[in-house]
């Protein structure tokens, strides 16, 4: 069984992503589940989980719609206003939304997270039984340790592994060892081709979270840049806590 926990929907024709630079222009249209479905079938993906792309509640309510309709969609982490009224979002949404998260390494400030509103805001998403997936680089680690920490109630993902960097690897390195240590946190080996050595980071994540916390991602459409959807699943080997098991857990899946 594989199930895929980060992968991606979008219409630039229809909303902006500022992060879709001139380097990234081949993303620059329309991904939807029609162009998806065909590789999981090929590839016996049973399921997926649709991760937001940009800072919207109107995306958040697009992907869950698209979940409904959509049976190898899973699950959604959409995007909410943390530093806003969390509970009163979070009861506007419902449907498959099974986690949250926020583009946290585009933010100016590495210690935002840490922010008393945003923490609060956590704490709400961790009330209402909700992972929260962390993207972040290694600037944001620091901050993405301590509140883990903090909360250790709450799921954490670390998505793309901490994006780990060609420079600086002992940054990063000690930062993911650091999440590693502490039992809340799991690991997406994801997005790993857009990234520095792939084979390196996924020998690494699993020797310090273990098999049991490291799930597969493909980081589809994003992976096309670098590679293919295959290259995505073999690049993790066949333990099944790390293709399907660790994701069904963390985000409490349902799979058929």
């Amino acid at each position: 069984m594989i199930v895929d926990s980060h992968q991606h929907f979008w219409d630039p024709a229809r909303a902006d992503y500022p992060w879709m630079t001139d380097e990234l222009a081949p993303l620059r249209r329309r991904f939807g589940p029609e162009d998806l479905e065909p590789l999981l079938r090929e590839h016996g993906v049973v399921g997926t989980i649709v991760v937001q792309a940009r800072h919207s509640l109107d995306e958040t309510r697009t992907l869950l719609a698209i979940a409904a309709a959509t049976p190898f969609v899973l699950g959604v982490v959409g995007w909410i206003d943390l530093a806003g009224d969390v509970e009163g979002q979070l009861g506007d949404l419902g449907g498959t939304l099974v986690g949250v998260r926020h583009q946290v390494h585009d933010e100016p400030d590495p210690a935002w997270l840490l922010r008393a509103d945003v923490q609060r805001g956590l704490a709400t998403v961790g009330e209402g039984g909700l992972v929260f997936d962390l993207l972040v680089r290694p600037r944001e680690l620091p901050a993405a340790v301590e509140t883990a920490r903090r909360h250790p109630g709450i799921r954490f993902v670390l998505d793309h592994a901490g994006k780990a960097p060609h420079t600086d690897r002992d940054a990063w390195a000690d930062g993911v060892r650091a999440l590693a240590e502490l039992s809340n946190v799991t690991c997406k080996l994801s997005g790993l081709f857009t990234e520095a050595d792939p084979e390196g980071t996924v020998e690494c994540a699993q020797r310090w979270f273990g098999s049991d916390r490291c799930m597969f991602g493909s980081d589809w459409p994003v992976c096309l840049m670098a590679s293919e959807y295959d290259d995505a699943i073999a690049i993790v080997g066949d333990d099944a806590d790390v293709l399907a098991g660790t994701a069904i857990r963390t985000y409490g899946l349902e799979v058929s």
